[in-house]
């Protein structure tokens, strides 16, 4: 596995768009390696049995079987460090990206780029806080301007949901920053497709929510690395499972967590009606419910 990143890597490092879009391809690769089944002779006879095409995809992986991976494991290890983040090496190519003229195929490798930085911070969620430095914030927020195409646009909100998860810090940077004054900007404009301005509604849905403070665990444990038990998400609860996932003090980080009431207050001062975005989100609880 050190090989294969080690290869893309380089790729991403380099100037050559083609070489770029080879290391994307490479990294895409080993991330769908490790979230998709192997393919079995079970499975191979169901796909023959109902006629599906040899390239059919074999069936995704739950976080259950992730967890017991010995692949997903050695990825996960590796992310620790610095040499080998992948999230890193995709934001720093990012940044070399969008310091080119705009074409378009910078934009389909910007667009890859981004959608490859969701899943490194989804099957690795102490990457996300790459994002409470103000310089890579700032590359999602750049790329929110209007000089965007709506395929960038979109492809950065998500990224920025993914970012969001669970790390009241990156949230409290994004607020720094005046992304609620993008986010909302972009909202107002003319300009804006309406598939984009979909997508800036359910983000502010999602910014809305209650904050959980991403604290690491008082219990570590020898089998299972610290850096784990930072987040609070499902995946790293699929690492816990039938263990003490440890005490939570929410002493360091309560003053980074904000309520639904003060981010209703600050995105106030931009957009006239926060209060009826709250009163439906309470009604109709897209994300399973908020405590306000």
């Amino acid at each position: 596995m050190e090989a294969l990143l080690s290869l893309s890597f380089d790729n991403l490092s380099s100037y050559d768009s083609a070489k770029v879009r080879k290391g994307l391809r490479q990294v895409e690769g080993l991330l769908a390696q490790i979230c998709l089944s192997s393919p079995s002779s079970t499975w191979s006879q169901k796909r023959r049995s109902v006629v599906l095409p040899d390239d059919y995809p074999p069936p995704e992986k739950g976080l259950q079987d992730l967890s017991s991976d010995p692949a997903f494991r050695e990825f996960f290890k590796l992310q620790e460090g610095f040499e080998w983040n992948v999230a890193l090496r995709l934001v720093t190519c990012l940044d070399k990206l969008m310091g080119k003229s705009n074409d378009d195929t910078m934009d389909l490798l910007i667009i890859q780029t981004l959608d490859l930085v969701q899943g490194a911070l989804l099957l690795h969620p102490p990457s996300r806080t790459l994002f409470s430095r103000e310089l890579y914030m700032n590359h999602l927020l750049d790329l929110l301007e209007p000089i965007n195409c709506p395929a960038i646009q979109s492809a950065t909100i998500i990224t920025l949901v993914c970012a969001l998860i669970d790390t009241p810090q990156n949230t409290r940077t994004f607020e720094i920053l005046d992304g609620l004054l993008t986010i909302t900007s972009l909202f107002k404009s003319r300009e804006t497709t309406r598939d984009v301005k979909l997508k800036l509604v359910e983000f502010l849905y999602f910014y809305l929510m209650p904050e959980t403070p991403s604290i690491p665990s008082a219990g570590a444990t020898v089998s299972i690395p610290v850096i784990i038990q930072r987040s609070p998400s499902k995946l790293a609860g699929a690492f816990n499972r039938g263990e003490d996932g440890g005490r939570k003090s929410a002493d360091s980080e309560s003053e980074t967590t904000k309520t639904t009431q003060e981010k209703q207050y600050l995105l106030g001062r931009h957009l006239n009606n926060v209060d009826d975005l709250v009163a439906d989100l309470r009604e109709s609880t897209p994300f399973g419910g908020i405590d306000c």
